[in-house]
């Protein structure tokens, strides 16, 4: 590390990002076409969504596979979304803009409204770190136990009802019906479809018994969509919560040097899959936070050695141990 202050560590990364990327747009001049590039990754991505499920339907396909490209699929709408929230794409044009922010909620189902979501994530860029961090608390940030920090990595909605009462009383203004109320009626629908079909199963396990003709109708749609939709998208945010919890320090922060740490461990290569390798780039958008998702992956490989230059801790993974607190000088 260098022995600069943390304020000249901080300019010399952004200084860094910045050039890199007017370099990559200089050799690319496409790269200016920046709403042009956003469409066509939705409406790429939207159709084949469609087209994975529509194989799924047709049998040519394997719900396995099908789980896994769907998962693939809906983790490049995340990173979308998460431009559009920082309005990098039609901010001056609301309904395309909008038409953008519903479409990638539809196909991220277990979500909040994106709408919601921007509120809390310029807040968490404000806070990150810290308790008031609504954000990255609800994907599990901060918690010691490694069993619940699973419960809510892997389901939101039990996580959220577990922490309610201990976020009411540690995050200001924090109110259970507000954060519930900002899946209606997207993420409800998902979620009564995902334990309404657990539920039966477990009925059925313990107690057999037949379904009227309506019963199994209904039954096969939500089967279908378990494998087209929900459990995709419990793959894609598992993997995303997991990381992002991982990777975001929770305590001892006092500046974007010490918010977040590079995950680049092979352990996480699976996980890293099913989010579009934010482990590896997300740090870079806290040091520039407006800038597309596909700009940073391109300039990742040559930025990451310039954050470890100026301070920016990688694979700390025995934060975990110490429910995300960044190191203290020994």
């Amino acid at each position: 590390m260098s022995k600069l202050t943390a304020k000249q560590n901080i300019t010399a990364i952004v200084t860094a990002i910045k050039a890199e990327e007017k370099s990559l747009r200089a050799r690319y001049p496409i790269l200016k076409k920046q709403n042009g590039i956003a469409m066509v990754i939705l409406l790429l991505s939207l159709c084949s969504f469609t087209g994975a499920a529509t194989l799924y339907y047709f049998a040519a396909i394997p719900a396995w596979l099908c789980i896994l490209l769907v998962a693939f699929i809906t983790s490049i709408t995340h990173e979308l979304e998460h431009d559009l929230i920082h309005k990098l794409y039609f901010s001056k044009r609301p309904l395309i803009h909008n038409f953008m922010m519903l479409v990638v909620w539809l196909m991220r189902p277990n979500t909040v409204n994106p709408w919601y979501r921007r509120k809390i994530h310029l807040h968490h860029h404000k806070v990150s770190g810290t308790p008031q961090d609504l954000e990255e608390r609800l994907v599990g940030n901060g918690i010691k136990s490694p069993f619940l920090r699973a419960v809510v990595i892997t389901d939101g909605l039990l996580g959220l009802l577990i922490n309610s009462k201990r976020f009411s009383r540690e995050i200001r203004d924090f109110r259970f019906f507000q954060v519930f109320n900002a899946g209606f009626p997207i993420a409800s629908a998902y979620f009564a479809i995902l334990y309404g079909v657990i539920a039966f199963h477990v009925l059925q396990f313990f107690h057999p018994f037949e379904l009227p003709k309506w019963g199994v109708e209904l039954l096969a749609v939500a089967q279908f969509l378990m494998v087209v939709l929900i459990v995709p998208n419990i793959v894609r945010s598992t993997s995303l919560n997991l990381i992002t919890s991982s990777m975001h320090y929770y305590g001892g922060v006092s500046n974007v040097l010490e918010q977040t740490h590079v995950i680049t461990s092979r352990w996480f290569l699976p996980f890293q899959l099913f989010c579009f390798d934010f482990g590896r780039t997300h740090t870079i958008h806290h040091f520039v936070p407006n800038q597309p998702f596909y700009i940073r992956q391109l300039i990742s490989k040559k930025i990451r050695p310039i954050m470890a230059l100026h301070g920016v801790r990688f694979d700390d993974l025995q934060s975990l141990k110490r429910a995300n607190h960044y190191p203290t000088p020994e």
